[in-house]
């Protein structure tokens, strides 16, 4: 992302400096996650307005023309290949944040992101032969089957499921991802793959917020959601990527779900039960024991 030098000549090194070179690497990893997660909560407040079919349009909307605007891709000169790349991109992008919006109208936003992990985590260990990479599966099996309450009274199957299918599309984005990187300069391919999800997700959120979308308040919290949710985290993760090494990098991310639970907790005032905190703790370390022995870790959402 580029950075103003107002004030100083281009040839200054100290102009050139950004502001965050004086954070430490993992408090830039761990303000990514905190904004990603206070973004989600500011999201659900915005349910009884539009749903979550309109508040997911707005958040990739707006994401998608502030990427634009930074990156200024052009589809000009796309091959083929690339041209479905980034289709598969953008509608992995839209699947991923329209069913963990959908699971976040029906369970709380740490057991949401919990659930959702299963797609990195799944990621990280596939393929793998390692005995202590079957402990990490082990563990966040136990967690994700504490949340779901398979039988239990207080379970809501849909919301599980919506949230296990987000994960799936995490996976698929994960993967996606990393060749998209390969193939497009800079953010360029993000950028196209945002205008691809929006488009996917335009018939479900006009469905979903009608004309309530248009409302200057409802815009303004999705532009803070677009913000907090995208152009902050996506920024301070690109930051911190340039310093740290790709195994810390992916154990620092782990704790989103613990980061998930406390946002929800302060912004929402959704409380855990005892089966909740320890299922998510599991999940936490079994995504910190993969990400640290995987080979790299795997690209965040954005």
């Amino acid at each position: 992302m580029a950075v103003s030098t107002t004030g100083a000549g281009p040839a200054d090194p100290a102009a050139r400096r950004a502001p965050l070179d004086a954070v430490p690497s993992p408090a830039l990893v761990l303000g990514a996650v905190a904004s990603v997660q206070i973004g989600a909560s500011l999201a659900k407040s915005l349910f009884d307005d539009v749903g979550p079919g309109g508040t997911v349009l707005l958040r990739v909307l707006l994401a998608a023309v502030l990427l634009c605007l930074i990156w200024r891709p052009s589809a000009r000169g796309l091959t083929r290949s690339q041209l479905m790349l980034v289709l598969g991109y953008g509608v992995a992008l839209a699947g991923m944040n329209f069913a963990f919006y959908a699971a976040l109208d029906r369970i709380p936003l740490g057991v949401a992101v919990t659930l959702e992990f299963v797609g990195p985590l799944g990621v990280a260990v596939a393929g793998s032969r390692r005995a202590l990479d079957l402990l990490w599966v082990v563990l966040a099996a136990g967690g994700i089957l504490l949340l779901a309450d398979l039988g239990g009274d207080d379970s809501d199957a849909a919301g599980v499921a919506l949230a296990l299918l987000a994960g799936g599309f995490w996976a698929a984005y994960i993967l996606i991802a990393a060749r998209a990187g390969a193939a497009f300069a800079g953010g360029s391919g993000l950028a196209v793959a945002m205008v691809v999800a929006g488009a996917v997700l335009l018939p479900f959120g006009i469905a979903d917020g009608g004309a309530e979308l248009l409302e200057p308040g409802v815009l303004a919290v999705g532009a803070g959601v677009a913000i907090l949710s995208s152009a902050v985290p996506y920024s301070l993760e690109l930051e911190a990527l340039r310093r740290l090494p790709a195994r810390v990098f992916g154990v620092l991310m782990s704790l989103e779900p613990g980061m998930a639970a406390l946002a929800g907790f302060v912004v929402l005032g959704e409380a855990l039960g005892t089966r909740e905190v320890i299922a998510i703790g599991l999940v936490v370390v079994a995504s910190a024991g993969a990400a640290r022995t995987a080979e790299r870790a795997p690209p965040a959402r954005d």
